[in-house]
């Protein structure tokens, strides 16, 4: 059954709800270290959430939830920004919410006249939006089919990421 929710800003009102959905989403995850939700409010706290959208239901009821942040490329093109992390409610997944999610706030981006996104993600899934991998673009010494990026105004960024300090809390 695929979800066709609407997708808005983040508000306030919002945080408590989407800190509990991003623990949920990530809880029994094999590749996360569950420090998603004190990332985002790290990314919060600094005023260094670029994008920040939550999708709704037809009664508003958040069913997930997207970040975007700058990021720092080691070629020094400015005007990129990184994705996530991105969660949807567990009992939701796989009905196109965060599809969704990740649609609208890469449409976002673009208007906002950002040059591109990267990420750290399953090829498989970020595919569909356009994503490559990139042999020259790294990150931490994770395997390059992982990092990837979506150009919307070239030059394609090379070298290292770095992500704002926030994505940097311990376990």
């Amino acid at each position: 059954m695929e979800t066709d929710p609407h997708v808005r800003p983040e508000t306030p009102a919002d945080h408590a709800v989407v800190r509990s959905l991003i623990e949920a989403a990530f809880r029994d995850a094999p590749h996360s270290d569950q420090t998603e939700a004190a990332i985002v409010d790290g990314l919060r706290e600094a005023s260094a959430m670029a994008l920040s959208l939550v999708a709704v239901d037809e009664d508003g009821g958040i069913l997930g939830h997207i970040a975007f942040s700058a990021v720092s490329v080691a070629s020094g093109e400015s005007g990129w920004y990184g994705l996530g992390p991105v969660a949807v409610w567990p009992q939701l997944q796989r009905r196109g919410i965060g599809t969704a999610l990740v649609s609208d706030g890469l449409r976002r981006l673009k208007e906002r006249g950002a040059k591109g996104c990267v990420l750290l993600g399953d090829p498989a899934f970020y595919s569909r939006f356009g994503f490559e991998s990139d042999p020259a673009l790294t990150y931490r010494g994770l395997p390059s089919e992982y990092v990837q990026r979506l150009v919307f105004i070239p030059p394609a960024p090379r070298g290292e990421i770095t992500y704002h300090a926030a994505f940097e809390v311990a376990a």
